[in-house]
């Protein structure tokens, strides 16, 4: 058969690279336009089961509800505000009215029982999106009009207004700090100039493909997006993508050095590295889809769009990545040159890191095992003491927020629910008994039926098909655990009333049914994940032993790592909790990522283990890879890291747990506890495939020949060096 000629073999990567380059230039900008199609309304993610979100639906009958409140409190500089000042508040709300982005009549402006304070509502088109913070800030400039008083804006449009800004520039500057921090470790760690470029120039093609095919879907309405899933779409993505490149890249290296010539080098690394990666995606993409059986929709909203990311960075890694590595050659590692391997006969490591590390493992497996179960033990120990309840307004945002600030002035002269009360929808014919029943709830300070003026009380009830809207307003600040309480107790009083059919709702409502939705959703959905990567690494590494130990090792890591936070949230950063959302989305990514950097370790392992044995594919495993996953474990968690510059507890959050738990698992359960389990158990770990009948390598102090065993005069051959596998230089 005659032989391809080299140009139409050099056609396919000039093909591919062109593509690329065309959908980077075609593509590239939806990264900045996904925030268009971005909907930052907690309320619009509810669960559609949950019993405030029927409440949302039927308030759509009572036109006055269908407005965001914004509450306007002045706070008296010095003293007591008299009357002067109350008209002049009572002047700036009533001209309001007519300003862009009210609608209907403000209310009057109310003092405070210590004389220190007012209050007036001022009621919000819930179409402003964008135009909300420039609307929140003309309030308060026309508030300021007020003498002798300090002016605050609270509710539910201030936190809203406060959110969009903390997520303004959000494409911009979290996608230049990841590719910076991206571009910063790789050029320390392989000190290359063109490979990191090539590296990162393929997520940013990544990133692109995604993000105009998540704004296509999202502008369809078949997806939601909101600042949360945005940037954790960019640091996924960018993260993957810098993952698949280094294992390619460091594949693609060895085997030019054996090889040569860098077209059958970029074959040969493609094809030794298809099935890892291949796996790898396909793990960490359809542990993402199982967020789809969340009754959540943020959640079930970063399924599909995360699985969009992490396709699109194989998709880039598996196919632009090896088209420029072959049009580099040698020079993608400029100014170190690739070295050949050296083909060991015998089993002892060499020198450097990972050479000593696998003969310690070699050496000691079960005492290192053993050590480092128990250290992940002693951490896990104080998963428990992790709250997963609704943070507080208070803790919302890092930093100075202007509507927290607003909102403990507001709760400091006025019942800590004004301006966002609980919503009760019932029967007409029962308003009185459900009114009544809302006023005898221990936490709630008033309840009154809306009438026609959109207010509570003062009139005749607003009936709208047959049912009243009834405002109660709580006690204690809306986001606090005491709010939730009562809300609970409100919902016992008025489902009681006979015949009123009654629903409870309101921002507490919602943090609550957010709340148990998010402890249903962990109890359904982290099984469904775990029998997902168990049944992946069973076809891969073709064992049922080795896949359950790798998959309780990753989650015992996610519960170690959970210990530390525990520990770091409440007693460095000073959180209360987190967000109801953050353990399942950090046991997604924690346990799906862990079991990456598994599978690309011993998917080596198991290539080696089929030439060399057990013992040996371990020790061959860990001296070729360690580098490598090591370093993408760091690009990983650094990535992750870029999260903090969002200004919220959500993303410090998730930052904290996602980067911590991928180093501890690169560090600990990678590097030490995996290998070490692998070489106690031996040839035992591949049940029940054929490879457990394949006998180890004899350690060479067992070995016949010489003291000490082994060759005579107990020569040991050294492995793979480091720098000759694809780890770091």
């Amino acid at each position: 058969m005659k032989p391809t000629p080299r140009v139409l073999r050099w056609l396919v990567p000039a093909a591919l690279i062109v593509v690329w380059l065309a959908v980077g230039g075609v593509f590239g900008p939806y990264a900045g336009k996904i925030g268009e199609v971005s909907v930052n309304d907690q309320a619009s993610f509810l669960p559609e089961s949950a019993e405030s979100t029927k409440v949302i639906h039927e308030q759509e009958a009572f036109r006055t509800d269908e407005t965001v409140p914004a509450v306007i409190v002045w706070e008296a500089s010095n003293g007591r505000l008299g009357a002067e000042q109350r008209e002049q508040a009572g002047r700036v709300l009533a001209g309001l009215a007519d300003a862009p982005g009210v609608e209907g009549r403000p209310s009057p402006a109310l003092p405070s029982k210590d004389g220190e304070a007012l209050q007036g509502v001022v009621q919000l088109a819930p179409d402003l999106d964008d135009r909300l913070p420039d609307v929140v800030d003309s309030l308060r400039e026309a508030a300021g009009k007020v003498e002798g008083a300090s002016v605050h804006v609270a509710g539910p449009a201030a936190t809203q207004a406060d959110l969009s800004e903390a997520f303004a520039g959000i494409d911009g500057l979290l996608l230049a700090v990841a590719l910076i921090v991206v571009l910063l470790i790789l050029l320390l760690v392989y000190r290359s100039v063109l490979l990191p470029l090539a590296i990162i120039l393929g997520s940013v093609f990544a990133l692109s493909l995604a993000c105009a095919i998540v704004y296509f879907l999202a502008r369809e309405d078949l997806v939601r997006v909101d600042g949360q899933v945005q940037g954790i779409l960019f640091i996924l993505v960018i993260g993957a993508a810098t993952d698949y490149g280094l294992l390619l890249s460091a594949r693609f290296r060895e085997e030019l050095a054996l090889r040569g010539d860098r077209l059958a080098a970029g074959r040969a690394a493609l094809r030794r590295s298809l099935g890892a990666i291949t796996a790898s995606g396909a793990t960490v993409a359809l542990a993402l889809l199982a967020l789809l059986l969340s009754d959540l929709r943020n959640n079930r909203a970063l399924g599909p769009v995360g699985a969009i990311g992490i396709a699109c960075a194989m998709l880039s890694a598996l196919t632009f990545l090896p088209a420029a590595l072959v049009a580099l050659g040698r020079a993608a590692y400029w100014p170190a040159r690739p070295k050949p391997p050296a083909d060991p006969a015998g089993p002892e490591p060499s020198g450097g890191v990972w050479g000593r590390v696998a003969s310690l493992v070699d050496r000691s497996p079960r005492r290192v095992w053993a050590v480092s179960l128990a250290c992940l033990a002693v951490a896990a120990a104080f998963f428990p003491t992790l709250s997963s309840r609704a943070v507080p307004l208070s803790e919302t945002f890092v930093g100075e927020a202007r509507s927290v600030t607003a909102q403990e002035k507001l709760t400091e002269h006025f019942p800590g629910g004004s301006g966002n009360p609980a919503v009760i929808i019932a029967d007409a014919g029962r308003v009185a008994e459900v009114t009544a029943a809302a006023r005898d709830t221990e936490g709630v300070a008033s309840a009154a039926p809306v009438t026609s003026s959109g207010r509570p009380g003062g009139g005749e009830p607003l009936v709208a098909g047959g049912r009243v809207s009834v405002q109660a307003t709580l006690s204690d600040a809306s986001d606090s655990e005491e709010a939730l309480r009562t809300v609970e107790r409100l919902r016992e009083a008025v489902h009681a009333v006979d015949g009123a059919d009654a629903l409870v709702g309101g921002y507490t409502a919602q943090q609550l049914d957010t709340q148990d939705t998010a402890r249903e959703d962990r109890a359904a959905i982290i099984p469904v994940v775990l029998v997902i990567i168990l049944l992946i690494l069973m076809a891969l590494l073709r064992s049922l032993v080795l896949p359950v130990l790798l998959v309780a090792t990753v989650a015992l890591n996610f519960l170690a790592t959970l210990g530390v936070a525990a520990l770091v949230f409440e007693h460095l950063l000073g959180f209360s909790g987190t967000d109801p959302s953050i353990p399942l989305y950090g046991f997604v990514f924690l346990v799906a990522l862990g079991v990456d950097y598994n599978i690309f370790l011993m998917t080596r392992v198991r290539e080696e283990a089929l030439r060399h044995g057990t013992r040996l594919g371990v020790l061959k495993g860990l001296t070729a890879t360690g580098g490598v996953i090591t370093s993408a474990g760091v690009v990983l968690a650094a990535t992750f890291a870029a999260l903090v510059v969002i200004p919220l507890s959500f993303m410090v959050q998730i930052a904290f747990i996602v980067a911590f738990g991928v180093l501890l698992d690169t560090v600990v359960v990678r590097s030490l506890l995996v290998p070490a389990l692998t070489r106690d158990i031996g040839p035992a770990v591949w049940w029940p495939s054929a490879l457990r009948h394949r006998g180890d390598a004899p350690r060479p102090d067992t070995a016949p020949g010489g003291p000490g065993g082994g060759p005579p005069g107990g020569r040991r051959v050294a492995l793979r060096p480091d720098n000759a596998s694809g780890g770091c230089p």
